[in-house]
């Protein structure tokens, strides 16, 4: 393995009784694999800092770990599996491949499902997930997001404390589990989406410095020290994350990732990681004929990032877009504390529509400086939600819109966004008004970290509203309370909601003026003093006309002539140019 392109991280099998052993460890002039029967291999040293073997003495199910320079034990920072846990031995796994065709949906036709693997079923787990997937179908989402399920420490995490980005997580069944899954999502034609996170990694059982220089103190995050993509060793780094990308790609066949909080990423180098992960992707594309989406979550209002290469961007191909979903929020009558301060509300609403950023080269009162650039990117490019886990979780109750908004006002929000030209996404439960919260919490075993972690949580709401102590995220109560409750399905007020957005979503599908992603094919005005917001939209001869009326009082309007109603959110009886509080309507006609 003299040629640094065959040195990918971790362990794989070259053929049916050799693997290959490759670790970057410059740190270290001598490392041993030792497994846990107490049998030790020696690696040899490469250029690079690099320990490699090639042996055909080792299993799939065989636990080891590295000795570095005869003294420390620690388990594979590129391992596939930690069945004992982020601190415990990995272990050698030989995965049954997921064998059905990726469904090949473009990225434009995505309605996105975002869910929590812990808590969106009672067991907790991939498994879990898949028994699940005929009502997702039925819904009529049809991709998933998995919030990020990488190795962390327990069996209770949000998943962004992860330490083995390389490993899923051995409570939600392991690898195995997870490329199950990933097959059962394809077998019913639902792509899946992967959160992944390259900013930083968890503090409870990240062992990277006793390894290398994976981390640089040029930079600070809000974790500690940068992931180290543009200083002395980052070439290796930077690979060990480009790796980790081809892996779920090629191996599990996940159909996109959605990368957190790119921002967070300090890379001031030549060429950028994430436009360095857009050509490898690119290539791998190229060499399988699959297609593969990189979706980024990002708050800079930048659009370089999203620009192709070809434009000097970064090539990214979506990006979560948070300033839709404040404008929203403030709209419906939400509080305007912290991030929502700067919004104003229906104004800004309807600037969202027409502008993705709202802030796109004004000036910011809260970053009191000019913020933000023109985006004229395809609607496909932005992904928008009335809540995702982060809006909700960071509330210190987890309070859903479904807690803190009215029914008719939940069905607005709802359908404010299906009728946007971005990409729609729904998260976990909302679609027939969960109203358990979605909570904070972890499981680390650490003392001082849990203490910290506890401080930290109610640090957090100096710049909210909360009253009362936050729950203890340590806590598995304030886990299980996180669950999502099926049982409330069988009541008629959440069936009816899960109705409604049935018949949202197919709307959306079968509409054509809707369906497009096309921003320059639509028209938008709002009313500030009747809190109304007009949307009118085309594709081809199809006119769509969206009426919202955000206030608490009927309003008068004036409907296009020759239109039909296709759609209302409000139950009670319709009056000629009169609409409902909280409520929405649309109207088609097929000329003008």
């Amino acid at each position: 393995m003299k040629n640094r392109k065959d040195l990918v991280p971790g362990i794989k099998f070259i053929n049916n009784s050799e693997i290959s052993v490759v670790l970057w460890a410059p740190n270290a002039s001598n490392v041993e694999l030792v497994l846990e029967s107490g049998k030790s291999f020696d690696l040899q040293k490469q250029a690079r800092g690099y320990h490699t073997l090639i042996t055909d003495e080792l299993k799939p199910g065989d636990l080891y770990k590295f000795r570095l320079d005869g003294k420390k034990e620690l388990p594979d920072p590129a391992s596939r599996s930690q069945p004992q846990g982020v601190h415990g031995y990995s272990e050698i796994v030989k995965l049954e491949l997921p064998t059905q065709a990726q469904p090949g949906i473009p990225l434009a036709d995505y309605i996105i499902y975002e869910l929590h693997t812990g808590t969106f079923t009672p067991c907790g787990d991939f498994n879990g997930v898949v028994t699940k997937l005929k009502y997702l179908k039925e819904l009529g989402v049809n991709a998933i997001e998995i919030m990020p399920v990488a190795q962390f420490p327990g069996e209770r995490n949000w998943g962004y404390d992860g330490v083995f980005p390389y490993a899923a997580q051995s409570s939600y069944g392991g690898p195995q589990g997870l490329a199950d899954l990933v097959d059962a999502c394809h077998k019913e034609g639902l792509a899946v989406i992967l959160d992944v996170v390259y900013n930083h990694v968890g503090p409870e059982g990240n062992y990277f410095n006793e390894f290398g220089p994976y981390f640089t103190d040029k930079y600070h995050t809000p974790w500690g020290n940068a992931i180290n993509f543009d200083d002395a060793g980052s070439d290796e780094v930077r690979k060990y994350i480009i790796e980790n990308v081809l892996m779920w790609f090629s191996d599990f066949k996940i159909d996109a990732l959605r990368l957190d909080a790119v921002h967070a990423i300090k890379d001031f180098g030549p060429k950028h990681i994430l436009h360095e992960i857009r050509e490898r992707v690119d290539g791998l594309m190229a060499e399988t004929g699959n297609k593969h989406y990189l979706i980024i979550e990002f708050d800079l209002n930048d659009n370089r990032f999203i620009n192709p290469l070809i434009q000097n961007g970064f090539g990214m191909d979506a990006q979560w877009i948070d300033e839709f979903h404040h404008a929203l929020r403030v709209t419906a009558g939400g509080d305007k504390t912290g991030y929502y301060a700067e919004f104003e509300g229906i104004k800004h609403l309807a600037k969202a529509y027409q502008d993705a950023y709202v802030y796109d080269g004004v000036y910011s009162e809260g970053r009191q400086k000019t913020f933000g650039t023109k985006a004229d990117n395809p609607g496909e490019q932005f992904v928008v939600f009335t809540q995702n886990h982060d809006h909700v979780g960071n509330r210190m109750l987890g309070e859903r819109t479904s807690n803190l908004f009215s029914v008719n006002m939940q069905k607005l929000m709802a359908a404010a966004i299906m009728v946007s030209p971005y990409l729609p996404m729904v998260f976990m439960g909302e679609e027939y008004g969960e109203q358990n919260p979605f909570l904070y919490f972890v499981s680390h075993t650490d003392k001082e970290l849990i203490k910290a972690v506890r401080d930290g949580r109610r640090n957090e709401f100096k710049a909210f509203h909360a009253e009362g102590e936050a729950p203890d995220p340590q806590s598995p109560e304030t886990f299980e309370r996180s669950k999502l409750n099926w049982d409330s399905l069988e009541e008629a007020d959440h069936q009816q909601m899960l109705g409604y957005y049935k018949q949202l979503i197919a709307l959306r599908k079968s509409t054509p003026a809707l369906k497009s992603n096309n921003r320059k094919q639509l028209e938008v005005s709002c009313d500030e003093q009747k809190q109304m917001l007009q949307l009118h939209r085309w594709q081809d001869e199809q006119h769509v006309y969206c009426f919202m009326n955000f206030s608490k009082a009927e309003q008068t309007f004036e409907p296009p002539s020759e239109g039909k109603i296709i759609f209302s959110s409000s139950s009670a009886g319709q009056q000629p140019k009169i609409i409902k509080p909280e409520s929405i309507i649309i109207y088609a006609k097929d000329h003008v």
